[in-house]
Formats: C-alpha cells, structure tokens, sequence
C-alpha cells in the first residue's frame, strides 16, 4: 500500500541514517508511520519535516507532550484531517490513558473535561486554524492568564501552524493513516 495517492516512490536504497530512523520508529512503534514513508521520495525533505516536527513535538517546551497531541489533533479536527486526527488522536489516548479524551478532543474538543490551561490553548490553537489574522493581544493575554509564558505561546503558535500546514499536505495527497493507529490505546 503506498501512503499517499500520488506516484512518489521511496528513495532507493535509503541512507543509513534513514534506514536506522525507521528501524527505530519499527521498534518504538510497531511500524514506520505513513508520514515518514510519504516523505521517504526525497531525503531531505523527509529530513526537514522529521527535524521539525522531532522539534516541536518532543523538545524541551513547558508545553507537555500530552498538552501538544491535543493541539495537534483539536487543529486536525478543526481542518477535517483523516491522517492526524487518527495518527494523533492514539497519541493522545495513550499518553492520557483515556481513551475517551482523546475521542472527544477528535470529535469536539468543547465537551472535554480540561483543566482551563488546555482549554485556552486549544482555544488560541482553534482561533489561529479559523481566523489567525485576527489574533490580537487578547487571545495572547488570555494564555498569560492561564500560567503560561510568552515561549509557551511561541510552542502553541508554532504546534497549531504546524499541523495546519501538514493537515493540508496530507489531506491534498490523501495520506492514508497506518491501520496499527486505530486500535492503540483504546
């Protein structure tokens, strides 16, 4: 099964540091996500879009990892993404270890039950997917007042633009998300 529906065959052979890359994801996981294996037609591609994400989603942040899966599949929910509300939406059950939370952040994030921290951040991350040439003071100041910091709302900025950007790659070649995520954590 390819990943996506357009015709872009793995580089071949891969490089080693590649090879090694998704022999990590196999162990880790269980499989080499979609993503990656769309990405694979060009290296360096592949390489900038895992350097970033690998950036975003698992550096040193005061946004947990938790808190940034549930911007990233209410942003995903938000652009109709079948790949990342899938892909992210196990991310989230099983860092949660409720698998409700992660339906409902999916389906709506509004009826989950989060501490008001979250529901800013999602909030701020819903309004930049829908209007972000309206972000004003406000909104930033309405994540100041939940505790976070002015680089905290640099990593929610930059995690919600993140996934508006790889929802619609994702969605215009229609990625198919690995049949594994569907079942995990539930």
């Amino acid at each position: 099964m390819t990943p996506t529906a357009l015709d872009l065959p793995q580089a071949n052979p891969l490089p080693p540091e590649t090879q090694r890359y998704f022999a990590l994801c196999v162990e880790k996981l269980g499989f080499v996500p979609n993503v990656l294996r769309a990405y694979a037609f060009d290296v360096d591609k592949l390489n900038a879009f895992t350097a970033l994400y690998n950036d975003l989603m698992l550096g040193p942040s005061g946004l947990s990892k938790l808190e940034r899966e549930m911007i990233a599949v209410a942003v995903s929910a938000e652009n109709r993404c079948f790949y990342c509300l899938v892909a992210h939406g196990a991310a989230v059950r099983q860092l949660s270890g409720d698998p409700e939370l992660g339906e409902r952040i999916a389906f709506n994030w509004r009826t989950a039950a989060l501490e008001p921290r979250v529901r800013a951040m999602l909030a701020f991350a819903v309004r930049m997917t829908r209007a972000f040439a309206e972000i004003a003071e406000a909104d930033r100041q309405a994540l100041r007042d939940e505790g976070l910091s002015d680089r905290d709302i640099w990593d929610v900025a930059s995690v919600a633009a993140f996934f508006n950007m790889t929802n619609r790659v994702a969605s215009a070649t229609a990625m198919e998300p690995n049949p594994e995520y569907h079942g995990q954590a539930r």
